[in-house]
C-alpha cells in the first residue's frame, strides 16, 4: 500500500484579506479515529492510509483555487499534527466543542466576523469533486444567505454562509441520513434563501470506496494520491495468498 509519506500538495500564499474562504473539515489520520465506517471492510491502519490520501487530495483541490483563503476546522488535540502536515501555507483552527456539528458551528463563527464573507465548510473526503463545483458555490453563496451540497444519501458535503447562524447546526453533522432535511428545516425557519451545488457523493462506507476506485481508474488525475492508494489496494485485494494453490 502507499505509505502516508506523499509529496506536499501545491502551495498557495495565504490570502486573509480574500473574500472567499474554504475551510476543509479534518481530523488527524490516526487510527481508530478516521472513516470509521470503512473499518468493516478495511483494517484501521489501512483506512487511515486512504484517508491521508483523500486530505491531501482535498487540500491540493482546494488549494488551486485562485483568491480563496483556505483553512482546516479540526479538533483541538488535532491541531499540532495537522499543521505538521499541510505546512503553513494551510491555517489550522481549533473548534470549540467536539462532533462536527461543533466544528461547523465553529467555523461561521470563526471566519465571518462580521466581514461579509462567503465562506464554505467542505468535506475532507470529495478531492474528485470537479473545481467547478466549488467555483459555483462560492457564485451562488453571493446571490444566497445559503449554500449546501447535498450527497445522494441524505447528507451533505458542503455548506456555506456569509454569516454565523448557529441554530443550523445544533447536534447533527454533515454525513447522517436526515442531515440535508433537517439543515433545510433550519433554514428555513430562520428565513434564509437557499441556493444547491450539484449532487455528489463522498466516501462513507464499502460501496463508496468502490464507487470512487471505478471513476478514479478512468480519471486518475482528479485524485491522483488516492488514484494510487485504491489501485494498489486493488491489486493486494485480488493477488493470490503466498502458499495458495494455484491453477
Amino acid at each position: 500500500m502507499e505509505s502516508a509519506n506523499h509529496t506536499d500538495p501545491p502551495t498557495q500564499e495565504p490570502l486573509p484579506n480574500s473574500d472567499r474562504v474554504l475551510v476543509i473539515m479534518a481530523k488527524a489520520p490516526r487510527p481508530g479515529a478516521v472513516k470509521t465506517r470503512l473499518t468493516p471492510r478495511l483494517p484501521p491502519d489501512t483506512v487511515t492510509s486512504f484517508y491521508r490520501c483523500l486530505l491531501d487530495d482535498t487540500l491540493a483541490l482546494a488549494l488551486s483555487l485562485r483568491d480563496v483563503e483556505v483553512a482546516i476546522m479540526c479538533p483541538e488535540p488535532d491541531v499540532n499534527e495537522l499543521a505538521q502536515l499541510v505546512g503553513p501555507e494551510v491555517s489550522i483552527v481549533a473548534q470549540n466543542g467536539a462532533g462536527l456539528a461543533a466544528g461547523l458551528t465553529s467555523v461561521f463563527a470563526h471566519f465571518a466576523e462580521g466581514r461579509g464573507r462567503r465562506i464554505i465548510a467542505f468535506n475532507s473526503d470529495s478531492p474528485h469533486l470537479p473545481a467547478s463545483v466549488l467555483e459555483g458555490a462560492f457564485d451562488k453563496l453571493a446571490a444566497h444567505d445559503v449554500v449546501i451540497g447535498p450527497t445522494f444519501d441524505g447528507g451533505y458535503y458542503l455548506v456555506g454562509a456569509k454569516a454565523a447562524h448557529r441554530a443550523l447546526f445544533a447536534r447533527d453533522g454533515m454525513g447522517t441520513s436526515t442531515a440535508l432535511d433537517t439543515l433545510l428545516s433550519r433554514a428555513q425557519a430562520l428565513s434564509l434563501s437557499v441556493a444547491f451545488a450539484e449532487p455528489f457523493y463522498d466516501i462513507d462506507v464499502a460501496d463508496d470506496l468502490a464507487r470512487l476506485a471505478a471513476e478514479l481508474r478512468l480519471a486518475p488525475e482528479k485524485a491522483p494520491r488516492t488514484a494510487r492508494w485504491l489501485k494498489e489496494w486493488e491489486l493486494s485485494t485480488t493477488q493470490p495468498r503466498a502458499g495458495a494453490a494455484q491453477s
